[in-house]
């Protein structure tokens, strides 16, 4: 018999979505920026696994400046893509990547939430997505629905996390595994309506993406079937 998890559920862990690679962000840059690319994947991969000993939980890598200075080098467009190569190629550990979000501007920040998926299986790194959550900054906002969260969010956080997508007017295509995690979702489908209804009373116009999420908390998920 095969059967339907309930509505809301994490979605299965599966493969990450492919992190950027050299030779694909290359493509985009010129020749000096490929070279300051080429240094910095090459200090990054020599940095890999836990920081040298005796070193501070404070302490600067090299690796880390190139992190901090990707747009510089390789311009807005490429940056957030190269962060992500960084931070995969030095296998940056959950203590790494929160001292990185924590200290860092909005774009770095949005990096290592992009980061996420390649780098902690668990749900050890949701503080940051909570914090993400948090913030009017709807770039940071539309990171955190991200796969990471599709996977490890639970049922409560998980939809109020859509809702804090309608609320910021971040698309929901921006929301991982949607369809998935929304289909037959009663209590999701409750608190879209109050927030339709919230949103009307107060004359306020009701997020186009609003109904389109109520339809798939408001679909029967399919029967379980015996095979």
């Amino acid at each position: 018999m095969t059967t339907t998890p309930p509505p809301g559920t994490p979605t299965a862990p599966g493969p990450a979505p492919a992190a950027p690679t050299p030779e694909a962000l290359g493509a985009h840059l010129d020749d000096t920026a490929r070279a300051w690319l080429a240094d910095a994947v090459a200090e990054a991969s020599g940095a890999a696994g836990a920081p040298p000993a005796g070193s501070s939980p404070y302490t600067v890598r090299s690796w880390e400046l190139r992190f901090a200075a990707a747009g510089r080098h390789c311009g807005s467009r490429s940056a957030d893509a190269v962060r992500v190569l960084l931070l995969t190629e030095a296998r940056a550990d959950l203590d790494t990547l929160t001292r990185l979000y924590r200290q860092g501007s909005a774009a770095e920040r949005l990096a290592v939430l992009h980061a996420l998926p390649h780098l902690v299986p668990g749900p050890q790194a949701l503080p940051l997505v909570d914090d993400a959550l948090r913030t009017n900054d709807t770039r940071l906002v539309a990171a955190a629905v991200g796969p990471y969260a599709a996977i490890h969010l639970d049922r409560h956080a998980w939809r109020h996390a859509v809702l804090k997508c309608l609320f910021t007017e971040v698309p929901v295509d921006a929301v991982a595994a949607l369809e998935r995690r929304a289909r037959g979702d009663a209590e999701l489908a409750r608190m879209l309506t109050d927030y339709a209804a919230e949103r009307t009373a107060a004359g306020r116009t009701v997020p186009h993406d609003l109904d389109r999420v109520l339809a798939l908390a408001t679909t029967t998920p399919p029967r379980s079937e015996e095979s």
